[in-house]
């Protein structure tokens, strides 16, 4: 717990003397390969803006622009490399062409809604964008989806820090009942999803 404590009393301070730009930056390693949790870089920003020492709304959007720009990070590197390192090198990995391509007719099909759900997944958040780049999802839907699912992650982390306000050192508990409650939002949306397949299959 004090090292939990130091932690975030440095995430604060580093926050504050960066501003948004700082949130950006964080979030950004934090979406892609840079093992860095968002949930010790929302919620400290959140305590700033209960504070009244930053903007909640540009709060918001910094964290959700650097979530953003971490996954673009991601899916260009994995379109740039990922594709014709496994069309190269895959056969070692148990990779071949036609998986690739299934891959690819999969995320055709199914891409906006698994990006979505990843977004909302501990550890997957930080890879969805590499199998959507290896796809070559459509840019503007891989935007779309990763800017709505981070952005709800963005969200209740964020508030999670500004309702609780000078109670800090509560929000680990807080931080395991928001976990549980993205990745049960997330099998909600996949159960919603397949039962509209179902159903459009059926008709």
């Amino acid at each position: 717990m004090g090292i939990i404590s130091a932690l975030t009393q440095w995430l604060v301070e580093t926050i504050g003397r960066m501003g948004y730009t700082g949130i950006i930056s964080l979030m950004f390693l934090e979406s892609s390969f840079f093992p860095f949790p968002s949930e010790v870089v929302m919620p400290p920003a959140g305590y700033l803006a209960w504070k009244g020492e930053m903007s909640l709304p540009l709060v918001l959007f910094s964290g959700i622009a650097g979530s953003l720009l971490g996954a673009l990070f991601n899916y260009w590197i994995a379109v740039k490399l990922g594709r014709p390192f496994l069309l190269k090198y895959g056969k070692y990995f148990f990779v071949s062409p036609e998986s690739i391509n299934k891959a690819d007719e999969f995320f055709s099909k199914h891409g906006h809604v698994s990006t979505l759900i990843g977004r909302l997944l501990p550890v997957i958040r930080q890879y969805i964008s590499l199998p959507a780049g290896i796809a070559r999802m459509p840019m503007k839907t891989f935007m779309l989806f990763t800017t709505i699912g981070a952005g709800t992650w963005v969200v209740v982390l964020t508030f999670a820090g500004y309702l609780l306000g000078e109670h800090q050192e509560l929000l680990k508990e807080y931080l395991h009942v928001i976990t549980i409650g993205c990745i049960a939002l997330a099998v909600i949306i996949a159960g919603a999803y397949v039962m509209i397949i179902r159903r459009r299959k059926k008709s």
